[in-house]
């Protein structure tokens, strides 16, 4: 795809290809082994699922008896002071508690990660998936980007060094593998994880970074790589197995490579031990005196003072065919629904504002004290994901940026300016300008940090610009008016401003700002385009109204559940409360499965190729609204994982395994037996360029890889056994033939890698 872009005619093209030289990927890459383990086959396959069900089932039944014991002692206090205090144990000892045991059961199942190949479905795997469940659900990942964040990576066993700052929420699973020098600052979105699914197992191996490295935003590190002392890698770049990055050096693109631009952009500031102990430290006072008393305090209260709620708890089982009981399960889902949306909305509104007050632009603060407090603070509550679900894909995504502090000059309203996916550090130094359409997954970085120091700076994207999917937006960014950001594109931050021109891949290079067959959709009337917008809003309206009215319903639904299960705990104990988080999780995500389908009227997604002002696209974003992809998220690396992707649609081969891979339009895509999907993958059957919107169908053939955060675009087709490496893009239309292995942003084909045999001698043990 890249040398169609840069040698239009054939002439060119064929004269490139002939001369061609093996790509980076190709060098990258290391040989094929023959040493991977055999395929595990149905049986393991069943006793996988069944072994992780028995997990959840037991640890669920352990929450209940702990949550159930908690309350009764917190409920027998003799006042509000007792009540308190009483709290005050309980959460502490229930946090310290859910800390200790993923360390402990890392510790006690694994051991100390080792290189090393499991099988998938495997029961070595079984013990893998167990501990990566643990310690990626940890109450103390809440603390990332803090001191706690890596005493806790250091607990599980990873060798980090004085003064690491770590914004990544993708906490690292063989973390006996990682080693991070002192200095180093790894941003938000990093993926790190040591580990990697190729082809049926999967592969633990080393991450090494050096003193005093940079790890951008949104930055892939694939196993056995290593960064030298003072190196960089930029933002949405990754480095693939096999490469090292030498001391000093300055790597970017999908497989990197060297370059000139600096990504250390905020100098340092004093920040000793003491400080970062102190920041630490007072987070778990607030976390263990204020937060946890006052949620398990507060949920006592409303359990004993709401009269509908008291009533639905004591309610008898002769009762739960009474009308009145639902009713009231009704009223109390619906006021616990909508009244807390308002005052979330209310919230966001309102505080950030005020917190904003006390940090300012091109200021050097230093991390973990007040100001980094307060930033902090700004991120996580101006993110809210289920505010940008509501009025993403509608013209009420623009007011609501415009209320949280984004400027967005004057607006050219097409109802679909934004997606539900846009995210920023700072909303209030966050500006895109007139006649711009961005597309969902854009992350504006509008905050710089190095190990001691943030600063924050204003990202200001051109007018008249078209952002596709998965951009990372810098506040360095050489780009200006009337640009193409294409899907996955690494932004640049050196060179000359572009303007008037696409920019795809990465690193990137120049392509065509638009093409002359989209411009048939374009509407030249003013006021033609004012009334599709109308229509449009009318339909977006309705929408807006299902998707709270299936939020709602579940949310009624799992109100009805708990309700029977807190009268039948007297009769039985804590297992019926076990038994109703699995009844509460199938019904969950059961109900989001059925309104996804529901909302494409039970039928497959067509193939589209229209404007976004045509009812066929108004149509796919209620689809996009009401899907039911992030529901589920909790069965990753799960057979339970295939089971919910068909009933999406997804045209689903035998034994696959999904670590964490996000289907778009499932009902547009077809995945042959035993592929393998790593985690953050996307497989996505659209594209919206300006105001054309594409879709098509994915076809991937029998045992193919997909690597982590890899991408396959619409129209693709890959052949059986062939796998695209980590990070890569492979774009629309492109056919990938049988055994191939492709690498890159945009995805070519790399190095043929040797045969690898079905088996292995010696009961499938590597040699």
């Amino acid at each position: 795809m890249k040398d169609v872009y840069r040698h239009p005619t054939i002439r060119e093209l064929a004269a490139t290809l002939a001369a061609a030289t093996p790509s980076a990927a190709a060098a990258a890459e290391p040989p094929a082994t023959d040493d991977l383990l055999s395929p595990a086959g149905r049986s393991r396959y069943v006793l996988c699922g069944v072994l992780q069900l028995l997990f959840f089932l037991a640890y669920s039944c352990a929450a209940a008896y702990v949550l159930a014991t908690g309350y009764d002692w917190i409920f027998a206090g003799a006042g509000p002071i007792d009540n308190y205090l009483r709290s005050l144990v309980f959460g502490a000892a229930g946090f310290l508690a859910m800390s200790a045991l993923p360390i402990l059961v890392k510790w006690v199942l694994v051991g100390r990660w080792r290189p090393r190949q499991i099988r998938i479905w495997s029961l070595a795997y079984v013990r893998f998936w167990i501990v990566k469940t643990l310690i990626r659900t940890s109450p103390l990942v809440l603390f990332v980007g803090s001191p706690v964040y890596t005493f806790y990576l250091r607990l599980l066993g990873a060798r980090i060094g004085r003064g690491v700052a770590v914004f990544s929420r993708i906490v690292p699973v063989c973390t006996d593998l990682l080693t991070v020098g002192a200095g180093t600052v790894i941003r938000k979105d990093a993926l790190f994880s040591c580990y990697r699914a190729d082809s049926g197992v999967i592969r633990a191996g080393p991450v090494t970074l050096g003193e005093d490295v940079v790890v951008g935003e949104a930055a892939v590190i694939d196993i056995d790589t290593s960064m030298g002392t003072g190196a960089q890698l930029g933002h949405a770049s990754s480095l693939h197995s096999g490469q090292l990055v030498p001391d000093g050096e300055r790597w970017h693109g999908c497989p990197a490579q060297r370059t000139d631009a600096d990504f250390r952009t905020v100098e340092a500031a004093p920040c000793g031990s003491v400080r970062r102990v102190g920041y630490g430290a007072l987070q778990l006072v607030n976390v263990l005196v204020l937060y946890l008393p006052l949620a398990i305090g507060g949920v006592a209260i409303l359990l004993v003072e709401v009269p509908q709620l008291a009533a639905l708890l004591d309610a008898g089982p002769a009762t739960f065919t009474s009308w009145t009981f639902y009713g009231e399960a009704l009223a109390l889902s619906f006021v616990l629904y909508f009244g807390s949306l308002l005052v979330g909305l209310l919230v966001v509104l309102t505080v950030p504002r005020v917190l904003n007050l006390a940090v300012g632009p091109n200021k050097v603060y230093r991390l973990y004290g007040f100001h980094y407090g307060v930033h902090r603070s700004i991120m996580r509550l101006t993110n809210l994901r289920l505010l940008k679900m509501l009025f993403g894909d509608s013209s009420a995504i623009v007011h609501y940026l415009r209320g949280i502090g984004y400027d967005l000059s004057r607006v050219e309203q097409t109802g679909s300016n934004f997606g539900t996916q846009v995210q920023h550090e700072t909303p209030f130094l966050s500006s895109v300008g007139t006649g711009t359409i961005v597309a969902d997954g854009l992350s504006m970085i509008n905050a710089d940090y190095s190990s001691t120091s943030f600063r924050l700076s204003p990202a200001s994207i051109g007018a008249s610009n078209f952002v596709g999917n998965h951009v990372v937006y810098p506040a360095q960014a050489r780009t200006g008016d009337n640009c193409l950001l294409a899907t996955k594109v690494m932004v640049p931050v050196d060179g000359p401003v572009r303007e008037g021109v696409g920019l795809l891949g990465a690193p990137c290079f120049e392509i065509p700002r638009s093409v002359e067959r989209d411009s048939r959709f374009d509407i030249a009337n003013a006021g033609e385009r004012r009334r599709r917008v109308v229509a449009k809003n009318k339909h977006n309206a309705v929408t807006a109204a299902l998707f709270l009215l299936v939020r709602w319903t579940r949310l009624f639904g799992i109100t009805v559940i708990y309700s029977i299960a807190a009268e039948l705990y007297h009769l039985y104990g804590p297992p019926v409360i076990a038994m109703a988080t699995v009844l509460a999780l199938v019904f969950g995500t059961g109900w989001a499965a059925l309104a996804e389908r529901a909302s494409t009227g039970f039928r497959a997604l067509r193939p589209l190729y229209c404007s976004i002002y045509d009812i066929s696209f108004w149509r796919h974003e209620r689809f996009w609204k009401l899907t039911s992809a992030m529901e589920g998220k909790i069965f990753d690396g799960t057979p339970f994982k295939n089971v919910f992707s068909r009933l999406r649609g997804v045209r689903l081969g035998r034994l696959a395994f999904d670590d964490g891979c996000g289907i778009v339009e499932p009902t547009l895509v077809a995945i042959g037996d035993r592929c393998t999907l790593n985690h953050r993958a996307v497989i996505q059957s659209h594209s919206q360029e300006d105001g054309t919107f594409k879709s098509d169908r994915i076809r991937i053939g029998s045992g193919c890889t997909v690597g982590p955060n890899a991408w396959v675009h619409y129209g693709v087709t890959m052949g059986d056994r062939a796998v695209l490496a980590t990070d890569s893009f492979l774009m629309k239309g492109e056919e990938m033939p049988d055994d191939a292995r492709w690498a890159g942003n945009p995805a070519r084909e790399m190095r043929r890698p040797q045969r690898r045999p079905e088996s292995v001698p010696n009961g499938g043990r590597p040699r």
